[in-house]
């Protein structure tokens, strides 16, 4: 048993980007994984029959990405009743230093393998099996062979499954991000000033045309309840925000930090009943401009976080 254990905790970093690219949730990809080491502990406990899998990746991951299937299948039903949008549970990790936005060629391939919120988001327009086909092949390199086989269908049908994931995720409306850690460090310190400034003129600068806004309360707060789109009016509706909290009276904290792969920021305020609000903002951005900011304020997804210090005043130091 230390031996399999051993093999899983190997694996355990790839199993947990694929759950989490599937179900967006970190809880829940935490749950699909620990779902993966109780069968495959059950299963493979035999020598025998753990000597008959040659590629233990490929074992896990197919049964990873079938649990996974089994909770997108349920978590469509629950998302249809979500109040207002739905956005990930964001993944956050520290922001690198200084020296760490310096532009790098090999970034942008890199990127490649980063969550990225906009991806998440656009994602939940796929059906269960669309989003397992794209995920499984276009981010993972799977063969339609064995996605077909996590599916219960044929490599043909495995491969259309696929190509309508990629065509939604390529779709005109959707928020593209390409920039590397050099140009978001650019363009989000230029956000940055621009809200500070209260100059709509010079937000909009920022603000890709079609720049989609999204904010995810949970019920929790008040927040718009469908996408905000175009350059003034997302503007408009960002310097609302920064209005209200500054009314609200209480001290606005904030730093710097990667979610899903990308620069953004942890922020923590006094809602206007007294209540903690704590919010993670990240971001898409594309040759120069913001493409979508998605605000996460659902204390049921950010409680996990750690607290953001008292002497981390906005605006974030970026």
């Amino acid at each position: 048993m230390q031996e399999l254990a051993a093999e899983f905790e190997a694996e355990r970093g790839h199993l947990l980007a694929v759950a989490q690219r599937m179900l967006g949730s970190r809880s829940e990809a935490e749950d699909a994984v620990q779902e993966t080491w109780l069968r495959y502990a059950g299963a493979l406990a035999d020598p025998a029959a753990r000597a008959q899998v040659r590629d233990l990746r490929g074992w896990l991951t197919t049964t990873c990405s079938r649990i996974c299937l089994d909770v997108l299948r349920s978590a469509r039903v629950r998302r249809e009743a979500y109040p207002g949008q739905w956005l990930p549970e964001p993944v956050v990790s520290a922001a690198p230093t200084a020296e760490g936005f310096a532009p790098d060629p090999a970034e942008r391939a890199v990127r490649a393998d980063q969550l990225g919120t906009a991806l998440l988001v656009v994602l939940e327009r796929l059906t269960p099996e669309q989003r397992v086909a794209f995920v499984l092949h276009d981010v993972f390199a799977v063969p339609f062979a064995t996605v077909a086989d996590v599916l219960g269908t044929t490599p043909a049908a495995a491969r259309q499954l696929a190509s309508r994931g990629r065509r939604a995720v390529t779709a005109p409306d959707v928020p593209r991000h390409t920039a590397d850690l050099a140009e978001q460090h650019k363009v989000l310190a230029a956000f940055v000033a621009a809200v500070e400034s209260g100059e709509l003129d010079r937000l909009v600068e920022v603000l890709a045309p079609d720049v989609v806004v999204i904010g995810d309360s949970g019920g929790h707060f008040p927040a718009a309840r469908r996408p905000v789109v175009g350059a003034e009016l997302a503007g408009r509706f960002i310097l609302g925000l920064f209005g209200q909290a500054a009314r609200w009276g209480g001290p606005l904290h904030a730093r710097p930090v990667l979610v899903d792969g990308a620069l953004g920021w942890q922020a923590e305020t006094v809602f206007r009943d007294g209540r903690p609000l704590r919010m993670v903002t990240s971001f898409a951005v594309h040759e120069g401009r913001i493409t979508g900011v998605f605000n996460q304020l659902n204390p049921e997804k950010v409680a996990r976080l750690d607290g953001v210090g008292a002497d981390e005043d906005w605006p974030p130091r970026l």
